[in-house]
């Protein structure tokens, strides 16, 4: 008689979180980033009503690297890399990769490592930005809008990027582009105020730069993004029916290139247009028709009709 085959063993399953956590210095330089950029978010408008230290090309710099960068979020980690809203060709891909991580938010594949687990656990235990984590009441609510907004970047623990993008570790130009994230954080900051300097032949020129359009930039746009985690969790309109507490919120729609269309996104996560209803502006699904019909987005994952009327909320 034959003998019964050896049963197989089942591969342990992988943890939510990397074994190594997040260090002190790692922790400090993060503070440092969210800190710095908000007070000069803060001073912002003083200083332009006061001082007039605000010229046209510090306002065209602006302009230029927050919708790069915006868009490198919105089209790009979120869309692209993280939901598969569409195909890219590959100049388009490592072009997104790196208008993305030019919003100093995270490298390209713990951004989309983080967001896939969000998605995973939305608004319930496991979630890594949930701003109901602490509870229902008001003060739970407070603690825990805080928490979703900003807090939950100084956790020691870091998002499996094996478990939750394998797909994006396992790509040679995404993984270099993660591992050259220090460098392209140099980039962001330093190129604005390189281009004020060439633009007005000015030292001050290029100082101005870098405080409109690296500071204020960076911190507006990191506001905004969180605010998508916070705001959009507890505030706003219900269109769609989903298993967590996302909402629309018109009012974030434009600086958020339509992101805060966050309601429907949690209905059909790989829609490559959030705002689907009359009147919803979505500037990065009119980007990402624009790469279709040049030939460099392709299989792009546009509403269905059948599928949002199952979802509608009458």
């Amino acid at each position: 008689m034959s003998s019964a085959p050896a049963p197989q063993a089942v591969p342990a399953a992988k943890p939510d979180l990397e074994p190594e956590s997040k260090s002190q210095l790692e922790r400090i330089l993060l503070a440092l980033f969210v800190v710095l950029p908000f007070v000069a978010l803060l001073a912002a408008v003083p200083l332009a009503w006061t001082t007039g230290m605000l010229g046209w090309s510090d306002s065209a710099i602006f302009v230029v690297m927050y919708a790069v960068s915006g868009l490198g979020v919105t089209v790009g980690f979120h869309r692209y890399f993280t939901h598969g809203s569409f195909k890219a060709v590959r100049p388009l891909k490592i072009a997104l990769a790196v208008a993305g991580s030019l919003s100093l938010e995270m490298g390209v594949i713990d951004w989309v490592a983080t967001h896939r687990r969000h998605h995973k656990f939305s608004d319930a235990e496991g979630d890594p930005h949930s701003p109901w984590r602490f509870g229902n009441d008001w003060k739970a609510l407070i603690k825990g809008l805080f928490y979703a907004h900003v807090g939950w970047l100084f956790d020691e623990g870091r998002t499996n990027r094996q478990k939750y993008a394998p797909d994006l570790v396992a790509d040679r130009d995404i993984s270099r582009l993660h591992d050259y994230f220090p460098w392209l954080v140099a980039v962001s900051l330093l190129a604005p105020a390189l281009l004020g300097g060439l633009l007005t032949w000015s030292f001050i020129g290029a100082l101005t730069a870098f405080f409109w359009a690296s500071l204020v930039r960076v911190s507006l746009l990191h506001h905004v993004t969180w605010s998508i985690n916070s705001v959009c969790h507890v505030f706003g309109a219900e269109h769609f029916t989903t298993r967590d507490r996302s909402r629309n919120v018109w009012w974030l729609a434009i600086p958020s290139f339509g992101e805060s269309w966050h309601n429907l996104h949690h209905a059909d996560p790989t829609c490559a247009r959030h705002g689907v209803l009359r009147g919803q502006i979505d500037s990065s699904a009119r980007v990402i028709r624009w790469f279709e019909q040049l030939g460099w987005a392709t299989d792009v994952r546009w509403p269905n009709l059948q599928r949002l009327a199952a979802k509608r909320i009458s």
